[in-house]
């Protein structure tokens, strides 16, 4: 399926031109479109079959709204999204074409796809689906094909009790004034991974990790669950007692870590 015109919309930064990038290395002819740059959206859609979306959360089913009329019944309206619920749902609804939730589990530095994690979500049709995994099979990525809803409950856990502890971390390093210059002498690898994670959070892409938390329907959930296990490391640290502190972690392991 060489012959295959491909659009990006997002696709002149970030995770748009790494895809666009890897469609081109396969041969494939790839349009991109960005903010300033390239075709119209809708224009796009009428002329390529495959089109994807790779745009910020917050507008991804503003775009797809915009495009999906554009697609023919036989073409193939994909996305990016770090979030699957909402945009799924909506290339169904704004669209008659076939459908598939793509979500790369990296970011666009990665100089290679093996060994790298890509959740597939199933929207609708299946003539498209085969083709569009190989292309994730052919670079050796690790693939498991889902829901959408399973998919964002996972990512209720991955990304946003994960950033949220990042968040808390450097909320409290604001509060006590200690910037990383002081604290790197006192870094232990394990602290000096977190602080680079906390520079991708709050300095350089705030509003992307702040859409990820706000836009991910298990968010109460987690924040309840934040709270209520914070409660219990409290009142157990309040004990002063190591071996009672030892045999909550331990409780926890069993299941985290169950013996099969």
């Amino acid at each position: 399926m060489k012959e295959t015109v491909i659009g990006v919309i997002g696709g002149t930064g970030g995770m748009g031109g790494w895809f666009a990038s890897l469609l081109r290395g396969d041969g494939y002819t790839v349009y991109c479109a960005g903010r300033r740059s390239g075709m119209r959206p809708e224009d796009m859609a009428r002329v390529c079959q495959v089109l994807v979306i790779s745009v910020p959360i917050g507008v991804t089913c503003e775009v797809i709204a915009r495009v999906g009329p554009f697609m023919s019944p036989d073409s193939l309206l994909t996305d990016l999204t770090s979030l699957k619920e909402a945009p799924v749902r909506e290339m169904l609804r704004a669209s008659q074409c076939e459908v598939i939730g793509c979500h790369p589990l990296f970011g666009p530095e990665i100089t290679g796809l093996s060994g790298h994690n890509v959740i597939l979500c199933p929207g609708r049709g299946d003539l498209w689906f085969s083709w569009f995994k190989s292309i994730f099979e052919k670079h050796q990525a690790v693939i498991t094909v889902t829901t959408p809803e399973e998919h964002d409950r996972m990512m209720s856990i991955v990304q946003v009790m994960n950033h949220l502890h990042t968040m808390h971390l450097g909320m409290i390093l604001g509060q006590e004034n200690m910037t990383c210059d002081k604290l790197l002498p006192w870094s232990t690898p394990v602290l000096k991974k977190k602080m680079e994670m906390l520079r991708k959070v709050f300095q350089n892409q705030p509003g992307m990790y702040a859409e990820m938390l706000v836009n991910n329907p298990h968010l109460e959930r987690i924040c309840e669950l934040y709270q209520e296990t914070f409660s219990l490391l409290e009142k157990t640290l309040a004990r002063k007692d190591a071996d009672a502190l030892c045999d909550l972690l331990h409780k926890q392991t069993k299941k985290i870590w169950p013996k099969k």
